[in-house]
């Protein structure tokens, strides 16, 4: 009887027995769980997380965090570890860890921060973006709905134009049938008048005063409103302000003649205007009548008496031409 029960126990027992050592083999495991966020704050969804042991024990693991952000690693060996995290547009961040023996370690929020290049790339497309949409509406804009009045902007903080966008409302403007027409105005006035007699009369003196006239026009433009604005990072438009009293919109529009908006933002010399009369002026040389030629004071005077006409329009601008000028309705961001 007495060694029945013993066998009994034996039996009994064995299976635990068993099941412990097994369970004894079993290698030790622990998880890892973790949270990436951005500097807000605000989770970041999709970034991949690389799981790597410091030893080398075993081969690196990837997953990829959750939209709230959570990512999880289970079965992993205790000892050393090595975490990376990437996703587009932030900096690679690694983080580094112990993980005990059947642990679970919930590491604290890893904070990824914006890639400095992407940020660029995206601010820059965006601003691109905007201005050309701005353009975009400011050429619809008309005085009376028939002459171009593209270099006037009724945005104050419109976003500022690249090089290829300030030519664009130049060749626009120039390019304009209302420019032939007044061209051709004004070519049929000097004819009338006999200016520029070197050119001679009838129709081969109205075609060359035609031409000299249409160039003379080009050339100020392509150089006050798109070469030196992009040399100098100027602004070529006008800066509608609108409000205020009348003295110190007056004051205004007769200081933007002489004092210009750059593409940073800040106020500075009319490098482009006061300089773009002086170069536009000693380029007509090349094809008007050597008679008619401007010496180097007959060319400070000219420049002189463009910025006090510059001056003078954007006083007219300002208080007139604004009422009568038919445009979009105001861009949005």
């Amino acid at each position: 009887m007495r060694f029945g029960l013993i066998i009994a126990l034996l039996l009994y027992t064995a299976p635990a027995s068993s099941q412990a050592l097994v369970q004894d083999a079993r290698p030790p495991v622990g998880v890892i769980n973790g949270t990436i966020v951005d500097d807000t704050g605000a989770a970041i969804s999709g970034a991949k997380v690389t799981l790597s042991p410091d030893d080398g024990s075993s081969p690196a693991v990837d997953v990829f965090s959750r939209g709230d952000g959570q990512f999880s690693f289970s079965n992993v060996r205790p000892g050393r570890f090595r975490l990376a995290m990437s996703a587009p547009g932030f900096a690679d961040q690694v983080v580094s860890g112990i993980l005990a023996a059947d642990d679970v370690s919930t590491l604290p929020p890893i904070r990824m921060v914006l890639a400095f290049d992407a940020v660029a790339v995206d601010v820059t497309s965006t601003r691109v973006e905007l201005a050309q949409r701005q353009i975009e509406a400011q050429e619809q804009q008309r005085l009376l709905g028939v002459i171009p009045n593209f270099f006037v902007s009724y945005e104050p903080d419109a976003a500022p134009l690249s090089a290829k966008q300030k030519f664009e409302l130049t060749w626009k403007t120039r390019l304009d049938p209302f420019q032939f027409v007044a061209v051709g105005i004004i070519a049929g006035v000097q004819q009338a008048r006999n200016d520029f007699s070197g050119f001679g009369d009838g129709a081969e003196g109205y075609a060359k005063r035609y031409a000299a006239a249409y160039a003379n026009g080009l050339t100020t433009s392509l150089i006050t409103q798109t070469l030196l604005p992009t040399v100098f990072r100027q602004d070529p438009r006008y800066f509608h302000r609108g409000t205020g009293s009348t003295p110190s919109r007056i004051g205004y529009a007769l200081s933007s003649a002489v004092v210009s908006k750059g593409d940073n933002g800040h106020w500075q010399p009319n490098y482009s205007a006061m300089l773009g009369g002086l170069a536009s002026g000693a380029i007509s040389n090349l094809y008007y009548p050597a008679a008619d030629r401007k010496g180097v004071q007959l060319t400070l005077e000219n420049a002189a008496i463009g910025i006090g006409g510059l001056a003078l329009g954007r006083v007219v601008q300002e208080l007139l031409f604004n009422k009568v000028t038919t445009r979009a309705h105001k861009s949005k961001p």
